[in-house]
C-alpha cells in the first residue's frame, strides 16, 4: 500500500498517537516502521501477540518489562574494541538485569502467554557478565574498590597517604609560627597536589613548590616542602589507581563485545515487546478488540469507531463482499459521510498492521491487496491541478490497478465539474470497478446514483441520517436507503425567507417531488420501524426476566419439596414412636388394674385406658406416617401424560405430566408440587373408592395444605392477638406447602398491627426476610415475607 493512500486515511497519525505508548527509542523505531502486512498469517499472527499484551494488562498490572536501556551503540562500539565508561558499563549492566527478570517472568507465565513467551526466550542469558559488572560498577557509575585485590590495595594505601598530607598540613596551619603567613587557615589542592594558601609577602618564610596564585597576585598556593614527597607519592598512587582502572573498563568492554551479536539480538526482543505492549496500552485506550481475519476480500465492521475523533465517536456498522461489493452514501454534508469513509478504511489498515480496531465483538475484516482512497481537496498550485483533475488524476491511478481483492474508498465521486457531465462519469466509474470486482465504498451527492445503486446488481444504497426534527446530523450510517439532502429544510432553519424556498420547490419537477415525499415517508416508516423494534427489545426483555423469575421460583420449590416431606414424615415418625410407648404404658397399667381386689377401681382404671386409647389413635390417624403402603395398585409398565398414579413412597396420588424420558423418570404433579420419580417408583391409581388408599397422616396434610392455602392473608379488623395468632398458624402452614413467597395484609391504620407482625416475623425460624409492599402491592399496608 503506497504512502500517499496511508496518509489520505491518517494511518501517519494513528501511529503518532502509538508512539506516545512506547516507552524505549527502539520501541518508538519500529512504530515508525509499521506497515499494513500482506500475509494473513502475520497478521493473525500480530493481532495475538497483541491480546496477549491486553491480557497482560488485566492480569498482571504491575509487571515490570521496562528499566532498560538503548545500549545499542555501545555494545557496536565493544564489538569494534571501544573502551566503556563506567556509566555505560552501569547502563549495560542494567539493560542486562532487565533481560534476566523479563525472561523469568514469561517463562512462569508461558501458558498464559506462549507468544510474548517465545519472544521472551531470544532475551539471551548474560549471568556471568551481569556478575563481573555488578561487581565493578556501582549504581552512579563508580568503580567499585573491590573490583580487583590490586585496586582495593592501592586505593587503601592512596588514602592512608593522603591522610598523612592532611595531617602534616594540619600541623603547619594550626601552629602559631606559619598562622601569621598564611591566607587562609585551609588546606587546598592544586594540579592534584595538597597546598595551603600564603600571602605574597611572606613566599620566603613558607619553604615550598608555588602551584598556583590568586588573581589578584595576593595569595600564593605553596606546596611545603616537608609534604612534597608524600604529594609524589600520592600522584605515583594515582596513577596506578587510573592504569587499574583501565584495565578493568578495557576487560569489561571486551567481555561485553565478545556476546555483542547476542545483546543485540536480545535488544531486539526486548523492542519487540516494548512495541507489542505499546499496541496494547493503545488498544486499551480505545477499547479496541482483535478483529476475525478472513482471506476472502470482505468486511463486516461492527459499531467500528474512528479512533482519532476526540471524545466518543458514534460507531457505524457497515459490512462488504457478503450481499453486496459496492455501497453508495448520499446525504447533506456535514453529515459524516467522510467520516465514514475514512473510518472504514482505517481500520481496515489497522487490522492488516496488526493492530486491534475499536469496533464490537464479532468484526470481520478480510484480505486487501491494495487500499485505495481519493478523499479530500489535493488542489495543486504547483502542478497547475483543479480539484476536479487532482480527483480524476487519483481515479485514473485507481482504474489502473484495482482489482477483485481491492479496497477503494471514493470521497464525493464526480464533484468539481458540470453536475450533469460529474454524475455520468461517476456512474461509469462505479460500473468499470464493480466489472473489476473491486470492493468500493463511495459517497456523492448525486440523486443518479441512487438510482444506479438501485438498479445495479451487488450495489446497495446508504446515507448519512439526519434528525427530522432539529435537521442536525446524528453521525449514524443507514444501510439500504438512499439519503436526502434536506437543503429546503436546512435553508429555512438557517433563515432563508420561506416565498424563496417556495420558488425553489416549484422549480422541481413532479418526478423529483414524488420521489422526495416517498424518501420522507420511508424515512418515517423506518423510524417507527426502530421504534417498533426497541419496543419489542424490551417486551422480550421483560418476558425473560419473568421467566428467570419463574425458574427460579420453581428451583426453589423443587429443592425444598423433599426437604419437607422428609421433614414431616421423621416428625410423624417420632409421633408413632411416642404413641407406641404411650400404649405400652397404658398396657402395662390395664394389667396393673385387672389385680386390682376392687371392681370399682378395676372398671374406672379400665374406662380410663380406653379414653386414652381412642385419643391415641385419634392422634395416630392424623400423624400415620407417610412411607405406610397403604394399598397400593400394581407396578406401572405405561404411563402418558393426564394418567393418575399412586406413589407408595409419600401415599400420594398424583398426575402425570410428561412421558417418561431417557432415563425413565416421569415429572408428576402432586398438589402444588412438580416432581420428579423413577417410573419403577409409581403404582396403577385404584379406581374404586373402596380400594383407593386413603390419604391420611402427614401426605394428605401437605397436600391439602398445598390445595386450599392462599398466598394472602388478610387480618383487617383483628386485634393483635388475634391477628399473631393466625400469622402463627399461617406461616406453618404456608411453610408445609412450599409457598416461597406469602403477602400478609394488616391495613395502615394505626400500625400497632403491623409492628407487632413485624416483631413476629424478625424472630420466627422460617422467615428469611420481609418487607412492606410496593406500588402496586399494596404499600404499607401489606408485608410481603420470603420464607426458608
Amino acid at each position: 500500500m503506497d504512502e500517499r493512500n496511508l496518509r489520505r486515511l491518517e494511518f501517519n497519525r494513528v501511529k503518532e498517537k502509538l508512539a506516545e505508548f512506547a516507552a524505549s527509542q527502539p520501541g518508538r523505531e519500529l512504530v515508525e516502521e509499521l506497515l499494513p502486512y500482506n500475509n494473513r498469517d502475520e497478521m493473525v499472527a500480530a493481532l495475538a501477540e497483541v491480546t496477549e499484551g491486553r491480557e497482560l494488562l488485566r492480569l498482571d498490572p504491575t509487571a515490570r518489562l521496562d528499566g532498560w536501556n538503548d545500549v545499542r551503540p555501545q555494545v557496536r562500539r565493544c564489538g569494534r574494541g571501544a573502551l566503556l565508561e563506567p556509566q555505560e558499563l552501569w547502563h549495560v549492566w542494567q539493560t542486562l538485569a532487565a533481560c534476566r527478570q523479563i525472561k523469568h517472568f514469561f517463562s512462569e507465565r508461558q501458558d498464559r502467554y506462549p507468544r510474548l513467551n517465545e519472544i521472551a526466550q531470544g532475551l539471551g542469558t548474560f549471568k556471568e557478565l551481569e556478575k563481573r559488572i555488578a561487581e565493578a560498577i556501582a549504581p552512579g557509575g563508580e568503580i567499585l574498590d573491590r573490583a580487583t585485590e590490586r585496586l582495593f590495595s592501592i586505593r587503601r594505601r592512596l588514602a592512608t597517604a593522603q591522610q598523612r598530607i592532611k595531617d602534616r598540613l594540619n600541623e603547619i596551619i594550626r601552629s602559631t609560627s606559619y598562622q601569621k603567613y598564611l591566607q587562609d587557615p585551609i588546606v587546598t589542592m592544586r594540579e592534584g597536589r595538597y597546598v595551603v594558601p600564603v600571602k605574597q609577602e611572606y613566599r620566603s618564610q613558607v619553604p615550598g613548590i608555588v602551584h598556583d596564585q590568586s588573581a589578584s597576585g595576593a595569595t600564593l598556593f605553596i606546596e611545603p616542602m616537608p609534604v612534597v614527597e608524600a604529594n609524589n607519592e600520592v600522584r605515583t598512587l594515582l596513577a596506578e589507581e587510573k592504569q587499574e582502572i583501565t584495565r578493568i573498563l578495557t576487560e569489561l568492554s571486551n567481555a561485553v563485545g565478545g556476546q555483542a551479536e547476542e545483546l543485540l539480538y536480545a535488544l531486539e526482543n526486548l523492542a519487540r515487546l516494548d512495541f507489542i505492549m505499546a499496541k496494547a496500552r493503545y488498544s486499551a485506550s480505545l477499547d479496541a478488540w482483535a478483529p476475525r481475519i478472513v482471506p476472502e476480500a470482505r468486511l463486516d465492521i461492527r459499531q467500528g469507531r474512528h479512533p482519532l475523533l476526540p471524545g466518543k465517536a458514534v460507531p457505524i456498522s457497515i459490512s462488504l463482499g457478503e450481499a453486496f461489493d459496492m455501497l453508495v452514501i448520499t446525504g447533506p454534508n456535514t453529515g459524516g459521510k467522510t467520516v465514514s469513509l475514512k473510518t472504514v478504511g482505517l481500520l481496515v489498515l489497522m487490522a492488516h498492521a496488526g493492530l486491534h480496531v475499536p469496533a464490537e465483538d464479532g468484526t470481520v475484516i478480510g484480505m486487501f491487496d491494495r487500499v485505495y482512497a481519493d478523499i479530500g481537496d489535493e488542489q495543486s498550485i504547483e502542478q497547475s491541478l483543479s480539484t476536479f483533475s487532482s480527483h480524476t488524476t487519483n481515479i485514473v491511478n485507481i482504474l489502473h490497478g484495482a482489482g477483485n481483492k481491492s479496497l477503494v474508498l471514493l470521497d464525493e465521486l464526480g464533484a468539481g465539474t458540470d453536475p450533469t457531465e460529474g454524475s455520468a462519469l461517476a456512474r461509469a466509474i462505479l460500473e468499470q470497478l464493480r466489472l473489476q470486482g473491486a470492493k468500493v465504498v463511495a459517497t456523492t451527492h448525486y440523486g443518479e446514483l441512487k438510482s444506479y445503486a438501485f438498479a445495479s446488481d451487488r450495489v446497495e444504497n446508504a446515507s448519512v441520517e439526519f434528525d427530522p426534527q432539529t435537521l442536525r446530523p446524528t453521525y449514524r450510517l443507514l444501510t439500504g436507503r438512499p439519503g436526502r439532502s434536506n437543503a429546503f429544510e436546512i435553508a429555512l432553519r438557517l433563515g432563508l425567507d420561506e416565498s424563496v424556498v417556495q420558488r425553489a420547490r416549484g422549480y422541481l419537477t413532479e418526478e423529483q417531488v414524488q420521489v422526495a415525499d416517498l424518501m420522507r415517508e420511508l424515512e418515517k416508516a423506518r423510524a417507527q420501524a426502530e421504534q417498533d423494534q426497541l419496543d419489542a427489545a424490551r417486551i422480550r426483555r421483560e418476558a425473560e426476566q419473568y421467566r428467570e423469575q419463574y425458574l427460579t421460583r420453581a428451583e426453589k420449590i423443587d429443592q425444598r419439596k423433599d426437604e419437607i416431606i422428609s421433614r414431616a414424615i421423621a416428625e410423624a415418625r417420632e409421633t408413632v414412636k411416642k404413641a407406641r410407648l404411650e400404649a405400652e404404658q397404658l398396657v402395662e397399667e390395664l394389667r396393673a388394674a385387672l389385680k386390682e381386689e376392687s371392681s370399682h377401681n378395676r372398671e374406672q382404671s379400665i374406662t380410663n385406658a380406653r379414653q386414652r386409647l381412642k385419643q391415641l389413635q385419634s392422634k395416630l390417624q392424623a400423624k400415620e406416617p407417610a412411607a405406610a403402603p397403604g394399598r397400593p395398585g400394581e407396578a406401572v409398565t405405561e404411563v402418558k401424560p393426564g394418567d393418575e398414579v399412586f406413589i407408595p413412597k409419600y401415599g400420594q396420588h398424583g398426575v402425570v405430566l410428561e412421558a417418561p424420558g431417557p432415563d425413565d423418570q416421569v415429572q408428576v404433579q402432586v398438589g402444588i408440587i412438580r416432581m420428579t420419580i423413577p417410573r419403577r417408583e409409581l403404582r396403577q391409581a385404584t379406581t374404586k373408592e373402596t380400594d383407593r388408599p386413603q390419604r391420611t397422616g402427614i401426605g394428605q396434610l401437605v397436600q391439602q395444605k398445598a390445595r386450599d392455602i392462599s398466598p394472602r392473608l388478610d387480618m383487617r379488623g383483628m386485634r393483635v392477638d388475634e391477628g399473631l395468632a393466625e400469622v402463627e398458624k399461617y406461616l406453618d402452614d404456608a411453610c408445609v406447602a412450599g409457598l416461597p413467597v406469602i403477602q400478609l395484609v394488616h391495613g395502615k391504620g394505626t400500625g400497632a398491627l403491623r409492628a407487632a407482625v413485624h416483631k413476629l416475623l424478625k424472630e420466627h425460624r422460617r422467615v428469611k426476610n420481609y418487607r412492606l409492599g410496593e406500588q402496586g402491592e399494596g404499600g404499607s399496608g401489606v408485608t410481603v415475607v420470603e420464607l426458608k
